[in-house]
This record gives C-alpha cells, sequence and structure tokens, in this order.
C-alpha cells in the first residue's frame, strides 16, 4: 500500500475566471435580443426572487445555525 499523494490543487485552474462586467452586459441584452427594458425588467425579477428566498431562508433559520448571521437586503453601495 503506498502513502496517499498530498492535494495539490491544479495550477491551470487555481484562479477562477469570471467574465468582465462589460462581457456580462453584452450577454444580458443578447439574450434580451437588445431590448434594455426586457433585460431590466428580468434583472428586477431576479432581484425580487432573490430578496424572497432570503427572507423565506431567514424565517426558517435559527439564529445558532446562522451563529448570529442576518442577512441584509440592500447591498453596500459601490
Amino acid at each position: 500500500m503506498q502513502p496517499a499523494k498530498p492535494f495539490s490543487p491544479d495550477p491551470t485552474f487555481s484562479t477562477p475566471v469570471w467574465p468582465d462586467r462589460a462581457w456580462e452586459v453584452e450577454a444580458v441584452l443578447a439574450w434580451h435580443d437588445d431590448d434594455a427594458k426586457a433585460a431590466i425588467r428580468t434583472l428586477l425579477d431576479d432581484c425580487r426572487h432573490l430578496r424572497q428566498q432570503l427572507a423565506l431562508a431567514e424565517s426558517v433559520m435559527s439564529r445558532g445555525m446562522a451563529r448570529g448571521w442576518t442577512p441584509r437586503y440592500e447591498r453596500d453601495a459601490l
């Protein structure tokens, strides 16, 4: 039996690559056929849905489970 090899992350995948913001904006607009109002409407619907999910999680999650953490519904200013 050989000793277990220590885990070492693959250097090619050590840093996650996220699309830049300009690309994300273009992708959202392309998804909505360049209709900015439809894109905004969808993003607002997504925000509303996520806030509802956060409120639901907050209502069923015990304080001990979250170790005193409480969700914030507004994000910090950029």
